[in-house]
């Protein structure tokens, strides 16, 4: 043992007190931490990009339904029946009859274009329609590409739960039990209910509409509502989402970490044949989570009854949020001095309408309006 180690150890065995963790087993620690952190930012990293790749691909989608909604307003005698439509129809087939088949189909529709055209034109038209003014000019995709950051910064953090199930999987990884292969197979299971739910809702809405109308003007417009989500609460998909992320990462940091300190050959990486499985179904795991389940999340999320702050864009959420903030103080400033601002003033610190992103706050506001005065 080293001397400043003996005089250590001597100066704790003096005072009748042991120390929780050895030197050596902290050096091994801040080693962990730091493959956790270097791995951690490069996990994020693949998980975004993989995201905004998928969701890239739906530009030219979103070009197109712009121009089917010109259409539709221009022309609105265009009725069809609601079975003739390519989002009902490519939903409506005999796999979907039974409960066991529904699921069975929607869980290998997930490995095929997880989201098609159609899906994508009637969740837009839905949204707009619903949240917005009808006929509206406002990029979907756009918003969809926003609300995935705003998810990100949710996965990218680690919580006390995910710290808890990490430790509870370490004080369990005894010999025999190869609880770090359950735990590398634990992600995939969950990722593949996580995506077989949200390709349920697509298709539920599809089956919804067929239920509430035998003809349909336009693009089929889809209800809205969290009872399509487990609890009727879409935030706790993201938890899912979130969880499985975590936990894919941390068995592929525990591996390298193993590797570094021990090497190949020791008692950890006994059998060869799982470690390898382990690091497979880590790979397949982050691919798929990231770029088929996140941005198919970030698209059904919006069929939910409530709207994201990413439906404004940067610019125009800092000035909402500057004159809601300058309208807190006012009535304050108000007290004080016993006046108040006429009621046909503007007030001061209200976001200007010239505002990039304006657009899609007026056709809210509109939309807004209308629901108070009782119009559909």
């Amino acid at each position: 043992m080293p001397p400043g180690q003996q005089h250590q150890s001597h100066l704790i065995f003096a005072s009748g007190k042991v120390s929780l963790i050895s030197i050596n087993a902290l050096h091994q620690l801040h080693i962990f931490i730091f493959f956790l952190a270097v791995f951690h930012v490069c996990y994020s990293a693949t998980t975004m990009a993989l995201g905004r790749l998928q969701i890239r691909g739906w530009k030219e989608w979103e070009k197109e339904a712009a121009g089917q909604d010109e259409e539709v307003t221009n022309d609105p005698s265009q009725f069809r029946f609601t079975h003739e439509t390519s989002f009902v129809r490519q939903h409506m087939n005999v796999l979907n009859k039974t409960p066991a088949s529904f699921y069975i189909s929607n869980f290998f529709r997930q490995f095929f274009r997880s989201v098609r055209r159609a899906d994508y034109c009637a969740l837009r038209h839905s949204f707009v329609n619903v949240h917005l003014a009808p006929g509206s000019k406002f990029d979907f995709q756009k918003y969809i590409k926003r609300s995935l950051e705003d998810d990100f910064k949710v996965i990218v953090g680690i919580s006390p739960i995910l710290w808890a199930s990490a430790l509870t999987f370490l004080l369990i990884n005894i010999n025999g039990l190869h609880s770090m292969l359950w735990i590398s197979i634990m992600p995939l299971v969950i990722i593949l209910l996580v995506g077989t739910k949200l390709q349920g809702i697509i298709c539920r809405m599809a089956i919804d509409i067929t239920e509430r109308h035998a003809v349909i003007q336009g693009i089929p417009l889809v209800q809205v509502s969290d009872s399509y989500f487990w609890f009727s609460r879409p935030t706790f998909v993201l938890f899912l989402i979130h969880f499985t992320l975590f936990q894919n990462g941390f068995q592929i940091i525990y591996f390298l970490w193993i590797l570094y300190e021990y090497g190949m050959d020791s008692c950890f990486n006994d059998s060869k044949k799982l470690v390898f499985a382990r690091l497979c179904l880590g790979a397949v795991v982050q691919v798929l989570c990231s770029y088929v389940t996140l941005p198919l999340y970030a698209l059904v999320s919006q069929m939910g009854t409530t709207m994201k702050q990413s439906i404004f864009d940067d610019q125009t959420s800092k000035a909402l949020k500057s004159w809601r903030a300058g309208v807190k103080k006012k009535p304050a400033a108000n007290s004080k001095h016993g006046s108040g601002s006429p009621s046909g003033s503007p007030r001061a610190g209200s976001p200007k309408a010239g505002d990039e992103g304006s657009t899609a706050g007026i056709a809210l506001t509109q939309k807004q309006g209308q629901g108070d005065d009782g119009a559909p």
